[in-house]
Order: C-alpha cells, then structure tokens, then sequence
C-alpha cells in the first residue's frame, strides 16, 4: 500500500460515494412523494369529489388528481384527511380487541341457552367471591337495627331505594356479562365473532420495509393499499353518514337551523349517525326473528361501533364544550360581557369560539375529577360508591360503552350535566352575584385582549408562566394545604352531624372487630348489634375495583340518618359557596388584585395591565406569605435557638438563589434575547435607513425562553461539559446549591461567551472599520449586519469542519476497500518498564 493514496483511487472513491448518494436521494425522494404528496393529495381530491354530489366531478376525478392547483393546501387537508382515516382504522381494531377480549353483550349472544348458561357460571363464580360473600348474605337480617346500627354498604344502598337498587343490577349485569364471556370463551371458539375475524398479513412488516426506508419498492404496494383504504373509509364513515343525515335534516325541515350554527357538515354527519344507529338495532331485531344469526352477528357489531363512536364524541367533545359555555355563560358579569357579545364572537369566529370553550371546560372537568381524587383519599373507602373511581385499575369506560344500555348512558349524563352545572352557579355564578351586590366596584375585571405596553405584557406573560403557574401547581404543599382543609371540614360535619363513622370511618372499632373475628369467628352471631360488611353491594364492588383502593370498612349509622345526609348535603353546599366567596373572591383577589395592582404600578406605570397577571403576581405574593407562615409555625415548638439557626439558614441559601438567579435567570436571559434581537429579528424587521429600538424586558423575556430551549436541548444531546454541569446543579437542588460551583462552571463560562458575540462585533464595526476610512453609509451597513454575517461564519465553519471528518472517513474507506486484506485479534499485553519503548508486539500473541 502506499503512503498516501493516488488522486485516481480517491476520485473513483469519490465517485462512487456520490452515485451511492444519488441513488438514495432518489429513492428518499421518491418514498416522500408518494407518502407526502399522493397518499394526502389522492385523498383530498376524493374527498372534494364525493362531496361534490355531481356526476360529473366522478368522470373528471383522473383529470382533478393529476390537477396542480392548490397543491399545498389540499396537501395540506388531504394530511388531515389521512390522519382521521388513520385514527379511525386504528380506532376500530382497537375497538375489535376490546370486544374480543372483554366478551359480548349478553344481547348479542347466538343463541338462547348461552346467556343463561353464562348466568349461571356467573352466580357460581360470584359465590366465592371475598371468600364465601353468599353465606355472608344469606345469613344477614331482613331488618337491620335502626338505632347505632352498625352497618356495611349494603343498608347504605337499601336505604336509598330507587338509584342504589339500579346501581346493583347495573353491577350485577357487568359481572354477569365478564364472567360468562371468560367461562364460555374455550367452548364456543367455533361461534365466537366470526364477523371480525380478520385475516392478518403472513409476514411481520417493521416501519423501514412498510415506509419504503430500507431501500426496497414494496411500500409502492403499501400506498396502493393506504389510498384504497383511504377512499373505502371516506365513502363507509363520511359520505354514507353525511347523507343520510342531509336527507333527513332536509326532509324534515331543519335546514335553516343546522346552516346557522356554521357547523352544518359535523352536525349532518352526527344526526346521519344517530339514524344508522337506529337503523341497525332496527335491522338486528328483524334478523333476530328471523333468525339469521351471522346477520344479526353482524348487525350488532356494526351497532357497537357505532355507539362508542357516538359515545366517545358526546363525552369527549358535547360535555366538556356545555361545561365551557355555562362556565363562560355564568361569569358574563364578572367580566362586563354579555350575551350579544358572545354571539357576536361566535359569528366572527365560530371554530376558534368553540375550541376556546372546549378547552376551558375540559380544564373544569379535569380539576373536578382532580378534587374528587383527593376526597377519596380523606373520606371513609365506601363513601363515594356512586362515582367512578379513576384510580381503579379494572375501571375500563369502552367496557360500559360496550356493555351499558343507551337509557344508561343518557341518564349518566344528565346526572353529570346537572351537577357540573350546579357547582358552576354554586361556586361561580352566586358568589359573583353577592361580590357585585357588597363591592359594586370591584368588578369588573380588566380582561382587555389588546395591551397599552406589549413590552411589559410579553414579560408579564412569561412571569405567569414560568414563575407562578409552576409554584401554585407543581408544588406538593397546595394539595397538601387543600388536603388538611378538607379532612378538618369532614371532622367538623362528622362531629356537627353525628355522622363522624359515616364520613371517616373508627379504625379503632375496626381494628378491635378484626381482633374479635380472628379469635372467635362466632362471636358476630351471638352479638346483638348485626355487622353486615360483607353485603352484595359489597361483593359487587368487589369485581369491579378488583385490585384497586378496596376496603369497604363498617360505620356506624345513627338515628334519622336520611335527614342527617340531607343536612349534610346542605351544609356541603353553603360550604362550597362561603368558601368561593373567601377563596375566590374577598380576601384572595381583593388581596391579590389590589396588591398586584400596586406591584405593578411599579412595573408598568399608569398602563392597564390584564387582571391575570395582576392576580397572578397578588397570589404568588399570597403563597410566599402563607408558605412563610407554615413553615414558621412548624419551627414553633423547636424553640428559638433552633429558629434562628434555621433563618440563618435559609436566609444564606435565599442570598445564594437569589445571585444565582440574578445571574442564571436574569444576565443570562437578557445577553441571549439581545443576541437575538441582533442577529436575526434586527436585519428581518428594521430596514438599513431605519434605527433600531431594544426593549430590555421584551429581550429578556425571549431570553428566558430561548434559555429554557437551549437547556433542554442540552440535556436531550450527547455528554459534554455544559450537561455535565447543568445536570450537577438540578441534582444539587436549592437546598445544597453550591454558589462556588455554580458560577465558576456555569455562569461565567455563559456569560463570557454570550459578552464576547456581543463585544467583539461591536468593537469591529464601531472602532476598526472606521479606522479604515469607508463612508457613512458602509459604515452603517456593517454595524447592522456583522452580527448575521459572523453567524454565517460560524456557521460555515462548523459545516467545513463536518466536511473534513467525513471527507476523513471516506478517505480511510476508500483505502480498506483497495488495500484492506483481512483482520486478525492481537490480544493486548501490558509491558513492562523496562520494554515500555519497545514496539515490536510479540509473534506468540497473535491469533
């Protein structure tokens, strides 16, 4: 081999490479056509066509595909069009496993002898259930004491006749349904859902191969398939729903109405929907008479699907939209709004009114269910058994969807609406209305959507973001403190009340049954006062939270107990309506909107500012305060000493936070935003005849985003000396911040680098170049562009520097491929000192 290679070798190397390249941009190129260009446009030019509704844009679709106009933006929606078909596909086989998997609806069983045997598998597996729950409840009293009785849930739920027996049977019907699909799954395998029993490609396909990424053309076959299921999609769930519903929607006259609510395509397809639903279950009753069982197999899966679908779109989309319109319905007077304003908002935009209103109310929901998970930390295990519990692994809501009626689900969501709705007017709508009655003018608030000073707004904005919103959310100690203040409201109303068992539960009592029952298992018998917790009520619970927070424990129930639980609903909600009164609105916003108006009239002078940032700054003052308060108090009986050597303390550490955040969070920020303005907005925005203006906040608040960017790149890269000490100062924390370590490997080494791209550019354009005589006017185009132009250098530089490694590496390839005759393993034998330069490897260590 020669010492360096000939120009030849490297010229044929190189040429090859290139052909290589080549060849894989074609194929790239190709793969990303068909996936980003005619799988979307096929589908959008399908779509337009089907809905078109004339015979002529079906003759002339070849010519429509092959059409070049509008291509981004039917690109564009054919993408989204992709997506939904994707969605739905993905959707239904999902849906199938779910089916298969959790068994049938006992409607939909194939003959008349198997839902009764499966009733009866049921009530024998439902007998060993907790351990022999039917001697339990054949053995419990028709009448239980109606004086200090100590009760399970069973005479919870008799004693409230109507919703509890319904709740019952509603259990009794989901265990009933899983358990005979599990015992009768090996026996009928031959007649289990021969409808959707889909065939499954023989070869297992990865991403690389179905794509076209691994260099093969098969994926040519794979977009043929993906626009014929795109158009077979299209044509089942869009075209055939939507004119259906056109046809009725126009055959009874509703025309008029479903155009003005500018949604008429959803609420079309909705109402075409709701008919098949109707249709099918119509069809699968005339083919159970019939008898056609692989019709009414089929009828009925069809039906299924199409009442999730309905179902996701009403729980998903219908209910938490309600919520955000009689959220925003009920705070009109809070914010000098009315209802010819929102109408007027919905006219002009209608898609952007309703996703607004969506959004707040699944917000609404999510902090509901949020709250309802916290109560059943506190409350007795038992007590909220009429709601779902979201922690239950068991807990599968496709399952109800499958399962439940539609009589159910309809009632569930009435129930739903009603009390959602009722704790909006309680906490929201009331309060407001006695705000407005004893502080006339305190509302109402300044929600302007335009801003007298954006500087301020935009850093006012990053303030609510990254500094308050994370220390009132992410913070243990809110929950905490909601958490003590729930628990010491159900102490009060359990001891006001006499229902303190109810409520919380005697874990003493408990503890000293359980130690009763493990001596003596008769001793229950010969007592006087009956303990029923082992009820059906109990059992049935027991198969559907399988797993999950059980432990029904007994209470005692005092006298009158329906009164006492009505009085207690009374008292929750005057509870709820004094404590939006205290929490919400006096002393919290009075507090935090007047404080926050004054903090930031020192801020932003005389200009009107959002009363969310106002409140925003007013209660993380408040949180500080209180967080101050608590911990003071908790150092209480440690004695003064210990208090003041814990101030020391945390006064050091507060001083160290407060330069490093100086630094990290405010030096930092603002070199980076200006650095910003400079090299890119400055050149894009300003023209060379125009100066330019720096907003120190506005830099500053771009900075700390930018920063927060940079950061979390960082972290995701690969290990260097800037993750090295980012990671080193998160795994510190605030408690054991190291200010030495700190400044010397983070904060300097930034900083100086940030100061020189600044400096050094300005020095250059300000002190060298007219030391060179040039005019006035190269003088100005030099300081307005040697900022991009270094980027551009710098930039160039690393790409150059790129080259040369790979040129490197092409050159080390080039030579193994001529010259390379083999490898062979030499094992590695440490030398000694005395044979440290020696250098020829010994011959008996080679393999």
């Amino acid at each position: 081999m020669p010492s360096r290679l000939p120009i030849q070798d490297i010229f044929a190397g190189l040429v090859t490479s290139i052909g290589t390249a080549i060849r894989y941009w074609f194929h790239y190129t190709l793969v990303a056509f068909a996936w980003l260009g005619v799988v979307p446009l096929t589908a959008c030019r399908i779509y337009k066509c089907l809905f078109t509704g004339s015979v002529s844009s079906l003759l002339t679709l070849p010519l429509d595909i092959l059409s070049t106009e509008n291509l981004l933006a039917d690109c564009l929606q054919g993408c989204f069009v992709v997506t939904c078909t994707l969605c739905a596909f993905i959707s239904l086989v999902w849906l199938r496993e779910q089916i298969v998997h959790g068994g049938a609806p006992q409607w939909l069983e194939q003959n008349q002898q198997q839902p009764l045997n499966g009733v009866g598998q049921q009530n024998e597996a439902q007998a060993v259930v907790n351990g022999g729950v039917e001697n339990a409840v054949l053995d419990q009293p028709a009448n239980p004491a109606a004086e200090n009785a100590v009760v399970g849930e069973n005479p919870e739920i008799q004693e409230e006749q109507v919703d509890e027996e319904e709740e019952d049977n509603e259990d009794e019907e989901d265990a009933v349904v899983e358990d005979a699909a599990d015992a009768n799954n090996g026996a009928q395998d031959d007649m289990n859902w021969n409808a959707l029993e889909w065939d499954r490609a023989a070869e297992e396909l990865t991403w690389e191969r179905m794509l076209g990424l691994d260099g093969s053309l098969v994926f040519l076959e794979h977009v043929f398939w993906v626009v014929s299921l795109n158009t077979l999609f299209i044509l089942v769930f869009a075209f055939c729903p939507y004119h259906i519903g056109h046809f009725s929607i126009v055959g009874l006259g509703f025309e008029e109405y479903v155009q003005a609510s500018h949604f008429e395509g959803l609420i079309t397809t909705i109402v075409g929907y709701v008919l098949l639903a109707v249709t099918l279950i119509v069809c699968h009753g005339l083919a159970a008479l019939v008898k056609f069982q692989r019709s009414r197999r089929l009828l009925g899966v069809c039906y299924i699907v199409v009442k999730v679908s309905l179902l996701v779109v009403v729980e998903i989309g219908v209910f938490p939209l309600i919520c955000g319109w009689w959220l925003d319905i009920c705070s009109l007077e809070m914010f000098d709004a009315t209802l010819k304003d929102r109408e007027l908002s919905f006219q002009s935009a209608p898609g952007t009114t309703m996703f607004l209103h969506w959004l707040v109310g699944m917000v609404y929901v999510f902090y509901f269910a949020s709250f309802i998970l916290l109560l059943r930390e506190v409350l007795r295990p038992g007590v909220l058994w009429f709601l779902r519990n979201l922690n239950d692994p068991d807990f599968n809501p496709v399952q109800e969807m499958i399962h439940l009626p539609i009589y159910r689900h309809l009632r569930r969501f009435i129930l739903s609406v009603i009390v959602f709705g009722s704790i909006v007017l309680l906490m929201l709508w009331l309060p407001i209305r006695i705000i407005k009655y004893l502080l006339p003018n305190f509302l109402p608030y300044n929600v302007m959507l335009y801003s007298d000073a954006p500087v301020s707004e935009l850093s006012l904005e990053l303030l609510l973001l990254q500094v308050v919103l994370p220390a009132l959310l992410e913070q243990g100690h809110t929950r905490q403190w909601l958490k003590g203040l729930v628990r010491a409201w159900t102490v009060t109303a359990g001891y006001l009340l006499d229902l303190h068992s109810y409520l919380l539960g005697d874990q003493e009592e408990n503890e000293n049954n359980a130690n009763q029952q493990a001596n003596n298992q008769h001793a229950r018998n010969n007592n006087a006062i009956p303990v029923v917790g082992e009820g059906l009520h109990a059992a049935h619970q027991a198969i559907l939270q399988q797993g999950g927070p059980v432990g029904f424990q007994p209470y005692r129930r005092p006298l009158k107990f329906p009164l006492r639980i009505f009085l207690l609903i009374v008292f929750m909600c005057i509870t709820l309506l004094i404590a939006s009164l205290i929490c919400l609105t006096l002393p919290v916003f009075v507090f935090s909107v007047f404080a926050g108006r004054w903090l930031m009239s020192f801020w932003t002078g005389t200009a009107k500012i959002h009363e969310l940032y106002t409140a925003a700054c007013g209660l993380y003052v408040c949180w500080l305060t209180i967080r101050a308060v608590t911990v003071l108090v908790a150092w209480m009986p440690q004695g003064r000493r210990v208090i003041f050597q814990k101030v020391k303390e945390w006064s050091l550490m507060i001083m160290k936070t407060l330069i490093v955040a100086i630094l990290l969070a405010g030096v930092v920020p603002l070199l980076l935003g200006l650095l910003f303005e400079l090299v890119i907005v400055a050149p894009l925005r300003v023209p060379l005849d125009q100066t330019p203006l720096f907003y120190p906040w506005q830099d500053w608040a771009l900075g700390v985003l930018h920063a927060k960017i940079i950061a979390a790149i960082t972290l995701m890269g690969p290990q260097w000396w800037l993750k090295t000490v980012i990671e080193q100062v998160y795994a510190n924390g605030i408690r054991n911040i190291d200010l030495h370590f700190i400044i010397r490997k983070l904060a300097a080494p930034v900083i100086s680098v940030l100061l020189l791209s600044l400096c050094v550019p300005y020095i250059i354009a300000s002190g060298v170049v007219p030391l060179l005589g040039v005019t006035a006017e190269m003088q100005n185009l030099v300081q307005r562009r040697i900022y991009p132009f270094l980027l551009m250098v710098v930039v160039l530089m690393g790409i150059l520097s790129f080259q040369v490694r790979q040129f490197k590496r092409l050159y080390e390839h080039i030579k193994n491929d001529k010259y390379l005759v083999g490898q062979r393993l030499v094992n590695y034998e440490r030398k000694s000192g005395k044979q440290g330069t020696s250098t020829t490897p010994p011959q008996s260590s080679q393999e």
